[in-house]
């Protein structure tokens, strides 16, 4: 594998709501574009200036609603734009050393995709389901009927992947999000990666993988990472609930995944509430802290540098507080400076130590309310001391020696944090 991905740390964007494209009102086949993803090029200064270097982009094709839904993969959604638009965002991220992420929804495709409203019994047998008196009934994904399910033993749907990731790689991008891979056979992705490898052989391939065996999963599916949720239940539950053995089990599982792949770690995205909401805005450094001193390939979903909150729901437009339009320049925005320090601070120490991609964590200490934890490569090391408690504590902190983010100073190998306090710290 190429070894880009040890350096990149993304900024995840899910760009139908970035640019305040109506999500619930459908494609028009024959609609003119709308260049809306031109909003996207003032932003990529700001993605260098936090210390990223990877734009990590949700659905950017044809779709029926929200971009998950997709009914064409070869064509810009028209809320988007067009391949114009699309070119030249390429070639804006690529002036500034900024990789770039496509969103591959390969498990299902909406119900008004043209293979499906052809479909016949002749084929292509490109969909899951069965025939009943001339009557095709689809499987769906997870029970949403706009979702028809591939069917991924077909070769003709290896065939469809591998072409649309071809497509757009040549374009310019630089690999994949697999969306849903954990309802797909890993057996389908065995078939189609080494295809598109043999083309682009620097490609890399990131599954959302929400539960099952992921060691399992990678070595079967040939995939190079995959989305830690663990580690990301463990840093929010961990700190809402005060329980930071839980953070510390999480960690403990996190490295040994290590020996197989790295995985992709992250606070927030699309698809959860914001962690400003999920652990406190006054708690966030200290989730920051733990995403970025441990093993993984970050990601910062956009807006949470700002310390935007949004909490997800369970209905019909339930994602629309974690995925809103931004302004037209980020210098509109009145962050938490707090958070965006901290998150720019976290972010140049590993720019400084790329060693943190796939290095160890040891727990030195752990209460329900405070840890100690120690990341090293042989004498290069990094130190996380958290209190998320309301009275002050003393916390070991080994060698580390200069204070990077937070606050306090070591003395005698122990640093005082009071409540809610946070310090990382290297050697």
């Amino acid at each position: 594998m190429t070894d880009w991905p040890e350096h990149v740390i993304w900024w995840h964007v899910y760009p139908l709501g970035f640019v305040g494209a109506p999500i619930r009102d459908g494609v028009d086949p024959d609609a003119e574009p709308v260049h809306r993803l031109e909003r996207l090029e003032p932003w990529l200064d700001h993605v260098i200036s936090l210390g990223l270097n990877g734009l990590l982009l949700g659905p950017v094709f044809a779709s029926e609603t929200h971009g998950y839904d997709t009914v064409d993969h070869f064509r810009i959604d028209p809320r988007l734009g067009d391949d114009g638009d699309f070119a030249r965002l390429i070639a804006a991220a690529r002036e500034r050393g900024i990789r770039i992420l496509l969103d591959g929804v390969f498990n299902h495709v909406g119900r008004g995709h043209p293979a499906f409203d052809a479909l016949t019994e002749d084929g292509p047998h490109l969909f899951r389901g069965r025939w009943t008196d001339g009557r095709f009934e689809a499987d769906v994904f997870e029970g949403h009927d706009a979702l028809v399910a591939l069917d991924h033993s077909s070769p003709a749907a290896v065939d469809l992947v591998v072409d649309v990731m071809c497509h757009w790689l040549d374009r310019g991008i630089d690999g994949w999000r697999l969306d849903a891979a954990y309802a797909v056979p890993s057996s389908f992705w065995a078939e189609v990666l080494p295809r598109v490898r043999e083309r682009f052989p620097d490609a890399w391939f990131l599954g959302e993988v929400i539960h099952g065996d992921a060691v399992e999963i990678v070595r079967t599916s040939s995939m190079d990472s995959l989305t830690q949720y663990e580690l990301w239940q463990g840093i929010w539950h961990g700190v809402s609930d005060r329980n930071l053995f839980e953070l510390s089990h999480a960690i403990e599982r996190h490295d040994t995944l290590l020996a197989t792949f790295v995985p992709q770690t992250f606070v927030g995205n699309h698809d959860v509430t914001r962690i400003a909401s999920a652990v406190g805005v006054d708690l966030v450094p200290h989730a920051l802290a733990v995403l970025f001193a441990v093993a993984g390939t970050p990601s910062v979903y956009a807006g949470d540098e700002f310390g935007w909150t949004g909490v997800k729901e369970e209905r019909l437009g339930g994602d629309d507080a974690v995925r809103p339009a931004f302004p037209a320049h980020p210098g509109e925005i009145e962050p938490d400076q707090r958070i965006l320090q901290a998150h720019q601070a976290l972010i140049a120490l590993r720019r400084r130590k790329p060693w943190l991609w796939r290095a160890h964590t040891d727990v030195i200490e752990v209460s329900n309310t405070a840890v100690s934890l120690r990341t090293a490569v042989g004498d290069d090391a990094v130190v996380v001391a958290l209190n998320i408690g309301e009275e002050p504590v003393s916390l070991p902190v080994a060698d580390g020696r200069g204070l990077v983010a937070g606050e306090g100073a070591p003395v005698d190998g122990r640093i005082e944090l009071g409540p809610r306090g946070w310090a990382v710290l290297e050697a």
